[in-house]
């Protein structure tokens, strides 16, 4: 089946000024309520307005899979993958956000669920975790959970390929990770085998995000 290209992606949404940025009543990232005042007052910087040219790139060159996407937001990739004939399902832990991207998805939007990352279980043997902006939207603390529930929910072969977020300022989200602290988190249970520079950021995320392809020992 043809894949939708790359191309035909929309162009980045410019990220929000701090300045105008709205105020907040709820500041725990831990919450669903954090998400969903974000996305009820449309401040999402970290959303691409489309689908990454890396991602295509790896969807193009990999096998079809099974594919889960936790934290999805808008969740244009699913439109994207659904298209191409993939197997996917997407759950954001805010119902806010899994409205929007209901709505925007139109036929492809019962693919997004709301659910906790931590409880839930796709239907399927996953083949393939999607990682955009989801670690970096834990706080710290949840890492080492992370990344026992990356290794639950992937079969020896599996792959987690995505977007990592490089910084080592402690404020967010989004929180970054050191390339020593990621290594140690996810080499336990995984193999690095492929990584790539990314020249398509948006500007949250411009010169501090890598595409990396681990696969599950």
């Amino acid at each position: 089946m043809t894949k939708p290209s790359s191309s035909d992606r929309p162009a980045p949404a410019p990220a929000p000024d701090s300045a105008v940025a709205p105020t907040f009543a709820t500041r725990d990232p831990n919450t669903a309520a954090f998400w969903d005042e974000r996305f009820r007052q449309g401040f999402t910087p970290w959303d691409q307005a489309g689908v990454p040219a890396a991602f295509a790139s790896f969807a193009a060159r990999t096998a079809p899979r099974p594919v889960f996407i936790p934290g999805c937001g808008n969740a244009h990739e699913v439109g994207w993958l659904a298209q191409a004939g993939w197997t996917v399902r997407a759950i954001d832990f805010s119902a806010d956000a899994v409205a929007a991207a209901r709505s925007q998805l139109g036929p492809h939007g019962a693919l997004v669920e709301q659910a906790d990352f931590f409880a839930y279980r796709p239907p399927f043997v996953t083949g393939w975790i999607y990682e955009r902006a989801f670690l970096c939207a834990l706080p710290p603390a949840r890492r080492a959970d992370y990344a026992a529930r990356m290794a639950q929910l992937l079969e020896s072969g599996g792959l987690l390929a995505g977007f990592f977020f490089f910084d080592d300022a402690p404020k967010g989200p989004p929180f970054g990770i050191t390339r020593a602290d990621l290594d140690a988190l996810l080499s336990p249970s995984f193999e690095l085998v492929e990584e790539q520079d990314v020249d398509d950021s948006i500007p949250v995320f411009a010169g501090r995000e890598r595409w990396m392809t681990w696969r599950r020992r």
